[in-house]
């Protein structure tokens, strides 16, 4: 009824003329040309049938009022958003996200009219209230959409000219636009993160020279510790500083970005920029244990304000710290707290994804447990089909390398070679050499090595690209150590340099981090046989050499 009264009203009935917008509304219904049915609350919903919706569009044009009608609908929903906004980060995210869901058409629509009327400021400020919202729900393509649509109704705002941005401590939800020019500024900044972050999933196109070009200018205007990079979107920005920083930035950027989410009294940002900082840090060598801390503090922040979709989040990358010390068990109730949580607020690619990980981690756990966990990844496979989504990925490679270990390298080799095809558009190399490195493995244990060997040496480069290294750097040991025995096996004359290869797999682990048990198995199966064919003085001689060796040189091996 509020938005009947706000959108619908007939200006002449605050004078006593006109008709009462609530009293027509009785007389449609009555006259059945108006359907009303229960909302999602208590709440009457209304809905015009579709031919009195056109006539109703038809009297609008010919008494010049359409326009006005359009605007008001366009100025309630706006209202609506933003105060909406902020509710997803408390505890009443529930009811916000249920509001959005319930009015999504009528926010749809008043996007639809601030595009075609290229009204920047009104589409800018439905953007900004609605990403979030967007990123909740896992919507990258409708918020590419939006975002695109509104980055062509105003200037480059990371042009090659534009200077560093100043410090801005004003929300867009703080007020109705028109925004003043420097949180218009703002807005262009945030809307165009926001289209990068959701363009596709294929980050190689980052790579090149153009692209890293502008990814550096989006680093030069931002710095860490401004109050706007604190927040959301401003805080994609670090997506440009990961793709283009070699490493020795990151932890202290991060360190920044923390430190000023307290000062600034910020809570909600300070779970997230700890949350971001676990998540970046978990496979770095010396930072694993600061990743678990952070995840930690980020799941206590995210639940003291009643976030579900961040405590859940914060438990998943818990978890996984959980699991790199070898805490499988701990993990796993982790995971179990984590899918309650997403549950609650409906978030199904979400929770197939925490479903997939928890069957990861019982399968690391043997026994019983492992039976649990193949049965419940293979559910998250099935129902997953051919869905290109992380979960998708997630599940096939974690059933496909458990069902490797347990000689079911048919079925196996199935998963990962339907995986490759499924996600063959992507050209992320981190990926394609993650998924072609195991099936070198399951190739190696069915003797076939030299296809093998040849797979592994290419996932092995993959891997050792610049921006593999920054996603997953943990991969290139992995693909080393098949690269290692498949040359063995090839030409057992070079057994040494294969030693030598393992070497350099082994320096470049997280020290005290714990394998996945497929890894471990075939660290020591390759170490074994190495061991075996050189003779003991020998292996720890060309083990040692390899232990000095960087990555080029022992790129340069194979």
């Amino acid at each position: 009824l509020a938005a009947v009264e706000a959108v619908c009203a007939d200006p002449r009935a605050r004078d006593g003329g006109g008709t009462d917008a609530l009293t027509a509304l009785g007389s449609l219904v009555d006259k059945s040309l108006v359907v009303a049915a229960p909302g999602d609350g208590s709440a009457m919903r209304y809905r015009l049938l579709e031919t009195v919706a056109e006539y109703a569009a038809d009297r609008l044009d010919a008494a010049g009022e359409r326009d006005a009608a359009e605007r008001r609908h366009l100025v309630h929903y706006r209202e609506l958003a933003r105060a909406t906004d902020p509710l997803l980060r408390c505890s009443e995210q529930l009811a916000g996200l249920r509001l959005f869901d319930l009015e999504y058409e009528n926010l749809r629509t008043a996007l639809r009219r601030a595009v075609a009327a290229r009204d920047e400021q009104e589409t800018l400020c439905l953007v900004m209230y609605l990403g979030w919202y967007w990123q909740l729900k896992d919507l990258r393509t409708e918020s590419h959409h939006w975002c695109a649509a509104a980055r062509e109704l105003g200037p480059d705002p990371f042009a090659p000219e534009t200077g560093p941005a100043e410090p801005l401590f004003e929300r867009f939800t703080d007020a109705p636009p028109p925004m003043g020019p420097e949180l218009l500024a703002e807005a262009r900044r945030g809307n165009e993160l926001l289209r990068m972050v959701t363009l596709n999933r294929d980050f190689d196109l980052w790579t090149t020279p153009e692209n890293l070009a502008r990814l550096r200018q989006i680093t030069r205007v931002y710095r860490s510790d401004l109050p706007q990079v604190c927040r959301f979107p401003g805080n994609m920005w670090f997506f440009a500083v990961l793709l283009t920083d070699d490493g020795t930035r990151l932890p202290d950027m991060l360190d920044t970005l923390v430190r000023s989410c307290r000062e600034y009294g910020y809570e909600w940002e300070l779970a997230a920029a700890v949350q971001f900082r676990s998540n970046v840090l978990s496979d770095r060598s010396p930072w694993s244990e600061e990743a678990f801390v952070s995840a930690d503090e980020a799941r206590q922040i995210f639940t003291r304000l009643g976030d579900s979709w961040g405590a859940a989040e914060a438990l998943a990358a818990r978890a996984e710290a959980r699991e790199r010390r070898g805490d499988f068990a701990l993990a796993v109730a982790d995971y179990e707290e984590a899918m309650v949580y997403v549950e609650r607020i409906g978030a199904p690619s979400q929770v197939a994804v925490l479903r997939a990980r928890l069957g990861g981690a019982l399968l690391e756990l043997g026994g019983a447990s492992a039976e649990r966990g193949e049965a419940i990844v293979r559910d998250v496979v099935t129902a997953q089909g051919e869905r290109v989504h992380e979960a998708t990925a997630v599940s096939r490679i974690l059933l496909g390398m458990w069902l490797g270990r347990t000689g079911r390298r048919d079925e196996a080799r199935e998963l990962l070679s339907g995986l490759m095809e499924l996600f063959g558009a992507s050209r992320l190399l981190v990926f394609h050499g993650m998924v072609k490195g195991y099936l070198a493995w399951l190739d190696h244990q069915d003797g076939r090595h030299r296809e093998a060997y040849e797979a592994a040496v290419d996932a092995m480069r993959m891997s050792a690209e610049p921006l593999s290294t920054m996603i997953a750097p943990q991969f290139l040991a992995t693909h080393l150590v098949t690269v290692a025995g498949t040359l063995a096996a090839v030409d057992p004359g070079r057994a040494g340099d294969a030693a030598r290869l393992l070497a350099v797999a082994d320096a470049r682990r997280l020290p005290g981090a714990c394998l996945p048990a497929w890894e471990r198995e075939a660290r020591e199966l390759i170490g074994a046989e190495l061991r075996a064919a050189l003779g003991d003085a020998e292996f720890t001689a060309a083990y040692e050499e390899g232990g000095g060796l960087s990555v080029e040189e022992a790129t340069a091996l194979v």
